[in-house]
Parts: structure tokens; C-alpha cells; sequence
């Protein structure tokens, strides 16, 4: 495992559409293994390959309930509800917050780790961090959808 760079947001490669993810082969569990490692490190709660310079579909994240981590590999949102506001940060761009309307409930399919397809049903946390966390992979940032001022801190 290594620690990856951050890829921030004067970077362009945030802007872009990741492509998916064709084999979880042994270079795909090195990167998973390294953007855990990295989240951990930087005290995230979410991480997507393209935040580390790989434009794939995928994403990791770990809000610390005990039910983590999570591997995303090629998701999809199949539905949503509700809705919730909320202050968040992002590791690619360091130092700012501000407030962001996502949904309270949301259901995402994907491969896990080992390529086999699950489901996620995600509220709260989970849910504005896996919705956060796909944004990434279009190419969004949080910044993009914050209501209201954005805070520097």
C-alpha cells in the first residue's frame, strides 16, 4: 500500500467523466488499498480514483460507524429521496466548506471489491458521502452545489 497525492481542484482532471471500470483485476485492489490508505491518512470519509489522478469509476469511503469501508466499483444511482442540508469539505479542495442539499435516502448498485454486484442502501452520512462521492465521477464538485456562501477556514 502507498500514500496517493491529492489531486486538487485547479487540476482538470476533476471536470472530467470517469470511465468505468473494465476489470478488478490486482492493479484495481492496489488502488482500492491505496485510496483507503490515503482517505485514512488525510482524514476523510470518502475518496474517488479520479481525487488520486485515476479517471475510473470508483469510489471508497468509511464514515467511521463501524460498518465501513465501502468499495464502490462502476455505481449507480437506481434511487433517491428525501433531502437533507449539510456542511461539507473535500479533500480536493482543502480549506473550504459549505452547506449542500443531497438526498436523505439513497439506493446505489455496484461491484464490490472482489466484482461481485451489490446494493447500497444508504440515510444520513452514508448517504450524503455516497452521493458526494459519485458527483466526483461526473466530473462535480460540492462547491458546484453549495447553497449559500462558501466558508474558508
Amino acid at each position: 500500500m502507498a500514500l496517493r497525492q491529492i489531486v486538487t481542484e485547479e487540476n482538470d482532471l476533476l471536470r472530467k467523466v470517469s470511465r468505468p471500470v473494465d476489470r478488478v483485476d490486482t492493479r484495481i485492489q492496489t488502488l482500492i488499498d491505496d485510496m483507503l490508505q490515503t482517505m485514512k491518512a488525510s482524514n476523510g470519509i470518502g475518496l474517488a480514483a479520479v481525487q488520486v489522478g485515476v479517471l475510473r469509476r470508483l469510489f471508497v469511503m468509511d464514515i467511521q460507524d463501524g460498518n465501513g469501508p465501502y468499495v464502490l466499483i462502476n455505481p449507480k444511482i437506481v434511487a433517491s429521496d428525501g433531502s437533507q442540508v449539510g456542511q461539507e469539505g473535500c479533500l480536493s479542495v482543502p480549506g473550504i466548506w459549505g452547506d449542500v442539499e443531497r438526498p436523505a435516502h439513497v439506493v446505489m448498485q455496484a461491484l464490490d471489491r472482489g466484482g461481485k454486484p451489490f446494493t447500497l442502501e444508504a440515510e444520513g452520512l452514508l448517504a450524503v458521502c455516497a452521493c458526494h462521492e459519485y458527483d466526483h465521477l461526473d466530473g462535480i464538485l460540492f462547491r458546484d452545489k453549495v447553497i449559500g456562501s462558501l466558508v474558508k477556514t
